[in-house]
């Protein structure tokens, strides 16, 4: 049985919305910006700091760099605030909460840290560059040019991020389960298509 869905997504895709829905209809808890203050109690680090490499890579990683493997740095480390360190305790969250309970966990390499689990639904989100788009326009009340802008900026922060640690193309469908395209599809639709997956799984 899947007890962990994990979202990727890109950004205007629906993802967040179709976690959010699909943890209110299942009555499961449901997790995403709220693993960076998890992430900042459990390490003691300011929780500006993991802010500020949350799904996207800032200049230190050149040095503290390559695939997930775990290991996790002490208080005294002159790399304790590092970007690898960073992901490393937030990745620590991810798996206590998978340990603990059913969850809907969307973003930051969840299907990667939680790959060795049998029961982790893997699940990703696109659509066509015109829907997305559209709802930017429409969140965020910016132009179409903006939109397009925000749109290549945050998937490339994305793609980049994800295959830094975890050595796999953020796209290739292999890395997941299911891939639902939100361009024809309703949200809605995308939450029983899952829930129906699921289903199949148990029987």
């Amino acid at each position: 049985m899947a007890r962990i869905i994990t979202i990727a997504r890109g950004i205007g895709r629906g993802g967040r919305t179709v976690g959010k829905m699909l943890s209110e209809d299942m009555g499961i808890k449901y997790y995403d910006k709220e693993l960076i203050k998890l992430a900042s109690d459990e390490s003691g680090i300011n929780e500006r700091f993991f802010g500020l490499v949350d799904e996207k890579l800032k200049g230190s990683f050149l040095r503290n760099g390559g695939v997930y493997k775990g290991e996790l740095l002490d208080p005294d480390d002159h790399d304790f605030t590092s970007d690898r360190n960073l992901f490393n305790y937030q990745a620590k969250i991810i798996k206590q909460l998978a340990d603990r309970e059913p969850a809907v966990i969307v973003g930051r390499c969840a299907d990667y840290i939680l790959r060795d689990r049998k029961d982790v639904l893997k699940v990703f989100i696109y659509s066509d560059m015109e829907t997305a788009v559209k709802n930017i326009v429409d969140l965020y009340g910016v132009s179409v040019k903006e939109a397009v802008k925000i749109i290549e900026k945050t998937d490339k922060e994305r793609s980049d991020y994800y295959r830094h640690y975890t050595g796999r193309d953020w796209t290739n469908a292999k890395n997941y389960n299911l891939c639902l395209d939100t361009s024809d599809m309703s949200y809605d639709k995308c939450v029983d298509i899952i829930k129906g997956y699921i289903k199949l799984l148990e029987e």
